[in-house]
């Protein structure tokens, strides 16, 4: 979906235009594509993980291009959207597997939530936690 610069998106626009947003950056997460994945963290953006470390953009995008964090499989579920004047929350369950540091997590579930913030008319991911279902 392309939108002019001038046009303001509908709410169901612009809800689909962030889970599309969020799509592409879970496949440039799993694909280590760390340019494409640049321009969709906010400078700013940080991270907690599921053991509940924070972890800066460079750290994370770092961990990635540097192989200790690699993504094996990010399979997404339904995407939720709340959308405020500038802001967007999303929340979805999904399914991961992911070394860390040479070490093999297997396949689990985890509850994903992130904010975003439409930042020079581009939507830029800024906070992100995800939290372990067992």
């Amino acid at each position: 979906m392309t939108l002019l610069a001038t046009e303001k998106p509908s709410p169901a626009n612009a809800a689909d235009l962030l889970r599309d947003t969020e799509r592409a950056r879970l496949r440039a997460l799993v694909s280590a594509d760390i340019a494409s994945a640049r321009e969709l963290h906010a400078a700013d953006f940080q991270l907690i993980t599921p053991i509940g470390a924070a972890l800066s953009k460079e750290e994370y995008l770092g961990a990635i291009a540097s192989g200790q964090i690699r993504y094996l499989t990010w399979e997404p579920g339904d995407i939720a959207v709340r959308l405020y004047e500038g802001v967007a929350i999303l929340r979805y369950r999904a399914q991961l597997e992911v070394v860390f540091g040479g070490h093999k997590v297997p396949l689990s579930d985890y509850w994903h939530t992130d904010a975003y913030e439409r930042r020079d008319s581009q939507w830029m991911v800024v906070w992100s936690q995800a939290t372990s279902i067992r």
